[in-house]
């Protein structure tokens, strides 16, 4: 590629300053981002513009608007930091991030919930169980007659015990 003209490079200076102001206003194209892909095709340059170009023998040298590229992700972090997000979609993302965050807890702890309950109704059912079987052994014993004392034991009377004093 060819190296452009000085009024070219200005021309495209300027119209990348011009996408750069809508940009950081929040006036983005349908389907573009705050970014630099979005800002080299809203200013018609290429977007290898904003970035450091390799010469044949090694050398890095930077890219023609690379320094325009730079101002551009500095303003950007500086709203950002400012609590201004240009872009509603970062805005969006960063609120359903919040929210995911928020229901991740909810669930967690219904979560516990759920386990402290069953916990707690096992334990209720194997006490009522327990309760239960108490209860048919408890009315078996009542419904069945004891059987009378064998016949050759003969009871034992029992002491007269004497009280002396108060039971106070």
């Amino acid at each position: 590629m060819g190296r452009i003209s000085d009024t070219d490079r200005t021309r495209n200076e300027e119209a990348i300053r011009a996408a750069m102001d809508r940009l950081l206003r929040g006036e983005l194209p349908p389907g573009g981002r705050c970014d630099l892909k979005t800002l080299a095709a809203e200013a018609g340059v290429t977007r290898t513009g904003f970035y450091p170009k390799k010469d044949r023998d090694g050398t890095v040298r930077e890219g023609p608007y690379q320094h325009l590229g730079d101002e551009f992700v500095r303003r950007l972090t500086a709203l950002r930091e400012a609590g201004e997000v240009p872009d509603p979609r970062d805005a969006q993302i960063e609120r359903l991030k919040a929210q995911n965050a928020e229901l991740k807890d909810r669930v967690a702890d219904r979560d516990a919930t759920i386990e402290e309950l069953t916990q707690f109704k096992k334990l209720a059912l194997s006490r009522l169980a327990a309760q239960h079987d108490e209860i048919m052994h408890l009315r078996s014993l009542q419904q069945s007659p004891e059987p009378p004392p064998p016949a050759k034991l003969a009871t034992v009377p029992r002491a007269k015990t004497t009280v002396i004093g108060t039971c106070n």
